[in-house]
């Protein structure tokens, strides 16, 4: 029986199955890993190419919307958006037809226009944003792994409209998956991305342009460069999906590289001197080599209060190793 198809274990059963929309890096290792954790799942993707490779691998996957949305809807599934986020509006109003009562979550770099286009198309009480934080250079289903999200950071939006009981089912998921949780609001993931994950893809696009200027540049690159330019070998349009998308936040972070780069400048042009900025990076590299991440334990789902005591941990570097109590509902 192929994965995600059939015959369901003892352990599958208490699991709540997977529909995720979009099969490329991220939702294709999501289909894996879920599959892997026990749980009945069906994949969907707009590409014949990418769904025959998912079936080929012995996955339920198709490129039959209506198809995918309902055995999503027969089975009460989590559906998982994991798409550019130019195609998340159509998906929605596919969704509200066809399986509205799902609980709904997504794997896009971006939280607060996503969950502006959840709550236009009327879906609001049933999503739960999410985000791991993990990924490679490459695209499409032939990249992904079904352990790509071991040990990272998967945000899970803690917003107010949010609900304990979906919220719990996208907690178990991300679990199953390998990762560790971090709750946070929509706005403040937001602000952070554009800082380590947005920012970076623009500095890396911006290295690799200014040395492809220079004659025996590309003869010479090792390590360093490497490391610096791994990311702008991303498929640009998803690049410019999450960069663009998260334009509020992004400028602000440019600004304030931009800010640090000119006064570099000035301080080599004026006394030949770089440490300032040198010495400013390498400390908060250290701080980050040493981010304590103690675990979310005391936080009961549906408690009073729980939304903002998740937030608050979050943003003090908490993360959730293993399930919170709460609503007794179906993982």
């Amino acid at each position: 029986m192929a994965p995600g198809g059939g015959c369901a274990n003892l352990e599958s059963v208490t699991k709540t199955p997977v529909c995720v929309l979009g099969l490329g890096l991220i939702g294709g290792s999501v289909l894996r890993a879920a599959v892997a954790s026990g749980r009945a799942a069906f994949g969907y993707n707009r590409s014949a190419e990418g769904a025959q490779a998912a079936r080929a691998d012995g996955f339920a996957a198709g490129t039959d919307l209506i198809e995918a949305l309902t055995w999503a809807a027969d089975r009460r599934a989590l559906i998982v958006l994991a798409v550019p986020m130019p195609a998340v509006g159509q998906l929605l109003g596919h969704i509200g037809q066809l399986a509205a009562d799902c609980p709904l979550t997504d794997v896009i770099s971006v939280k607060a226009a996503v969950l502006e286009e959840v709550r236009s198309a009327g879906l609001l009480d049933r999503y739960v944003g999410g985000h791991p934080m993990a990924g490679t250079a490459h695209s499409g289903w032939p990249a992904g792994n079904a352990a790509l999200f071991a040990g990272a950071p998967w945000v899970i939006s803690v917003d107010e409209h949010v609900d304990a009981a979906i919220w719990s089912q996208v907690m178990h998921l991300a679990l199953d998956c390998g990762s560790v949780v971090v709750p946070a609001r929509s706005d403040e993931h937001d602000l952070a991305a554009a800082s380590i994950s947005h920012l970076p893809h623009l500095f890396a696009e911006a290295l690799a342009a200014t040395a492809g200027e220079v004659p025996l540049a590309f003869a010479l690159a090792a390590g360093s460069f490497r490391d610096g330019t791994r990311v702008a070998a991303t498929a640009p349009d998803l690049v410019r999906a999450m960069c663009e998308a998260n334009a509020d936040q992004l400028i602000p972070a440019l600004d304030t590289a931009l800010a640090l780069l000119h006064q570099v400048r000035a301080s080599l042009v004026d006394s030949g001197s770089v440490a300032e900025l040198v010495y400013a990076g390498h400390a908060a590299r250290i701080r980050f080599e040493s981010f304590p991440r103690p675990d979310v334990v005391a936080v009961v789902l549906g408690g009073e209060n729980w939304r903002a005591e998740l937030a608050a941990a979050g943003r003090s570097g908490a993360v959730i190793r293993s399930a919170l109590p709460g609503p007794g509902s179906p993982r």
